[in-house]
């Protein structure tokens, strides 16, 4: 849900985001034609074949699966992601997650684990080889939509974290979850796009903003919280989203090749927070942004308090009504990108704001700070 009024151009998943409402139950219907032929060539290696006489080779050559391979990827990655079932008090959901500590950490969506949360429910992590433990929950936030869980007894590999800065468009990688409750599905791609703007949440007070990496792998309901890799097998991203066309009857709508994934470097920040302190912050400028605004920037909310009195943006001289356009000289368009340009940077970071008061520009610079 995009707090936009215009509506977003996409649609987030019902609810949850990509693993809400996704149970053990649900029916994967598959559409098997092959049975009769299959069962002609599969039980003989020579005889009558529709009155022709046929002679069938047995090949004894062995495929290559050099290292980079897909394959020799999805082999050695596959045992640190998990699956993830959340249950709470309207059914509960299922999503994905992977391992980024051997003493039993996991990261994935926040949206996979807050109903059951709310709710007082039970969290399984079922591993790659079908063993399950109970999980519990670290640290969560909803800014950022992720969330840490912790394991006891399992004998755990972490996955190698990757710089999600020096992803190009164009660059190959796999996504790894497990979709409609298939565990370890693995799906390959490109990264499509960075950089996007992307809002997700129930209301304004859940509301996810995600300056995501944009992949056209396959991603379904059920892959939040898994990891996209890169050719190298490493972490440059949390799959968290997909836009939709739409759905009928209140069915999750699947993959149309635009996913969204939460870049490594943003996660793991935020992971490391709420490990260390069982929740997370993220950097402000201390304004209020209109978001019912239409025209090209993003417009400081006209209201007595949209600047916070010795705030950042209240030291650097900006007021009420002004339009900021640019951050760090990323073009700003709208007030979603305001907020996720915000976010991908750090409590302490010393940035450049350009924005316009009237018909006259001005750019300064000041320091964020953590939320409260």
């Amino acid at each position: 849900m995009s707090i936009n009024n215009g509506g977003p151009w996409w649609v987030a998943p019902s609810k949850s985001g990509l693993g809400r409402n996704i149970t053990l139950r649900s029916a994967v219907v598959l559409s098997l034609v092959t049975g009769v032929i299959g069962g002609t060539f599969g039980a003989a290696s020579s005889g009558s074949l529709f009155g022709h006489s046929v002679n069938l080779v047995k090949s004894t050559s062995t495929i290559e699966r050099p290292v980079g391979s897909v394959a020799e990827i999805a082999q050695r990655v596959l045992p640190s992601v998990v699956s993830i079932e959340a249950r709470s008090s309207d059914g509960g959901s299922t999503g994905s997650g992977f391992v980024i500590d051997s003493s039993g950490y996991i990261l994935t969506n926040n949206h996979v684990i807050a109903s059951s949360v709310t709710s007082g429910g039970d969290i399984t992590v079922r591993l790659n080889d079908g063993s399950a433990y109970d999980a519990k929950v670290v640290g969560r936030d909803s800014s950022y939509d992720l969330a840490v869980l912790k394991i006891i007894g399992a004998s755990l590999k972490a996955l190698q974290f990757g710089d999600s800065e020096k992803v190009a468009v164009g660059d190959s990688v796999i996504a790894i979850g497990s979709p409609l409750g298939l565990s370890g599905t693995v799906t390959l791609g490109i990264i499509s796009a960075k950089d996007r703007a992307v809002t997700a949440g129930e209301s304004s007070e859940e509301n996810s903003f995600i300056n995501a990496l944009q992949t056209d792998a396959a991603i379904n309901p059920g892959n939040s919280g898994g990891p996209l890799v890169d050719a190298t097998g490493a972490v440059i991203g949390v799959n968290s989203a997909i836009a939709s066309l739409g759905s009928n009857f209140s069915s999750q709508a699947g993959s149309i090749g635009l996913g969204f994934a939460i870049p490594i470097n943003q996660a793991r920040k935020t992971a490391d927070q709420l490990i260390k302190n069982g929740k997370a912050t993220y950097p402000v400028m201390g304004i209020s942004v209109d978001m019912n605004y239409s025209g090209e920037g993003a417009l400081i909310a006209k209201t007595a308090n949209a600047v916070l009195r010795g705030g950042p943006a209240a030291k650097a001289g900006m007021k009420s009504g002004d339009i900021i356009t640019e951050i760090e000289g990323r073009s700003i368009t709208s007030p979603e990108e305001l907020i996720v340009a915000i976010r991908a940077q750090n409590v302490g970071d010393s940035i450049k704001v350009t924005y316009k008061r009237g018909a006259i520009s001005k750019t300064v610079t000041l320091v964020l700070t953590a939320s409260k």
